[in-house]
């Protein structure tokens, strides 16, 4: 019975603690919060400001230090608003933003860093001070280590960027991002769905998996299926299309037949030596060597000259005409109405002979006597 008794009590400590930190809040069922609002920073929040500085620097190209001293007075104002020291030192080429006793939201030095990162990256200053609102965020995707070979990546790049720019702006449209392609880096702003899916494309792209443009097909669709909300719930991977990577044709290798194995080394090379003693030049004398030298480069000279010759002297070679065929047709053409009217003339002759022999009366023909027999040339006697 005690046991039993100690057991409730247990429990009841447990439930006690369990539900202590469990109570059912006012907030909690409010249809009026909206949970996913990310809600502007209220300087009240942090009226003493920050105990520690914090700051930030990057280094940027030369060719935008021109740039960056024209627009830095503008990107200053914009941070001295969120009480950020901002400072440009042209000597080493940096960017540097640090907090100062003014600064009252903490997480705004982490926006002023990603603001001097888009500078360093050729991003516009009007669009790179955008990046200090909340709900906008920034990535940076470094694309030059994902293909070795440079004439390849350049390929790659301009395959992003697609035809007078329009792959990056239906990319734009879709994702709704800002998008830089500069140098080994694509620097993007906007949504945090939005830059997850630009990173998948641009990743995709570089190392050859999928093209752009399919990605651009599958968001199209998912924007036409976003506005039906009876396949809210559904898996949509039955209606996106699906495209089949390609086996591009790679040239064949080609193998080396293995030489049949012997024991023995391959036998030793002439050296140079050796040759000048087989042609005998090696015992000449300087002058002579020097000459023969001579003799060959001006020997190799007039080759040249006269194969440049042969080459412009092809441009004013005229072209041969081509043979007229009307000719041997008309010719061949006459040569058959000859045989065909020859070949008729013979028919028509034995088809007369044929018919005067038919023609021939056999009594006149037994009655004559043998020197007037109608011979075959003479003309048919009429019969009265």
């Amino acid at each position: 019975m005690e046991l039993d008794n100690v057991e409730e009590v247990n429990l009841q400590q447990k439930k006690k603690h369990k539900g202590k930190h469990d109570k059912p809040k006012p907030w909690d069922e409010d249809p009026n919060i909206d949970r996913w609002k990310i809600e502007k920073f209220d300087p009240s929040w942090n009226p003493d400001g920050l105990l520690e500085v914090s700051s930030f620097s990057t280094i940027f190209p030369r060719y935008r230090e021109q740039y960056l001293q024209e627009a830095w007075p503008k990107v200053k104002s914009a941070l001295k608003e969120y009480g950020i020291a901002a400072e440009l030192n042209l000597v080493e080429g940096s960017m540097t933003v640090s907090t100062t006793r003014k600064t009252r939201d903490p997480y705004i030095i982490m926006k002023a860093r990603d603001l001097i990162k888009l500078l360093s990256r050729s991003v516009p200053a009007p669009q790179a001070i955008k990046i200090l609102d909340d709900e906008m965020q920034c990535d940076i995707i470094k694309i030059g280590n994902l293909v070795h070979k440079k004439e390849r990546f350049v390929k790659r790049r301009q395959r992003l960027v697609g035809p007078n720019s329009s792959t990056l702006k239906a990319l734009e449209i879709l994702t709704g991002c800002y998008i830089l392609v500069q140098g080994n880096t694509v620097a993007a702003m906007g949504s945090f769905k939005g830059l997850k899916q630009l990173r998948r494309i641009v990743e995709d792209c570089i190392e050859n998996r999928m093209h752009p443009v399919y990605h651009i097909k599958i968001l199209m669709m998912k924007k036409e299926l976003e506005k039906d909300p009876s396949l809210k719930n559904e898996n949509w991977d039955r209606f996106l299309p699906k495209f089949k990577k390609k086996n591009v044709k790679t040239k064949k290798v080609k193998s080396k037949e293995k030489k049949p194995y012997t024991p023995f080394p391959p036998p030793q090379p002439p050296s140079k030596i050796d040759q000048q003693l087989e042609s005998g030049e090696y015992f000449l004398s300087e002058k002579k060597k020097l000459a023969k030298k001579w003799e060959e480069k001006q020997e190799k000279q007039a080759q040249k000259t006269a194969e440049n010759k042969r080459k412009r002297e092809e441009a004013f070679v005229p072209p041969k005409e081509p043979v007229n065929q009307d000719s041997n047709k008309s010719e061949n053409d006459k040569e058959d109405v000859a045989a065909l009217a020859k070949s008729v003339k013979q028919k028509a002759k034995e088809f007369g002979k044929q018919k005067s022999l038919e023609n021939i009366n056999a009594e006149e023909y037994i009655e004559a006597p043998a020197g007037e027999r109608p011979s075959k040339k003479k003309k048919k006697s009429k019969h009265t």
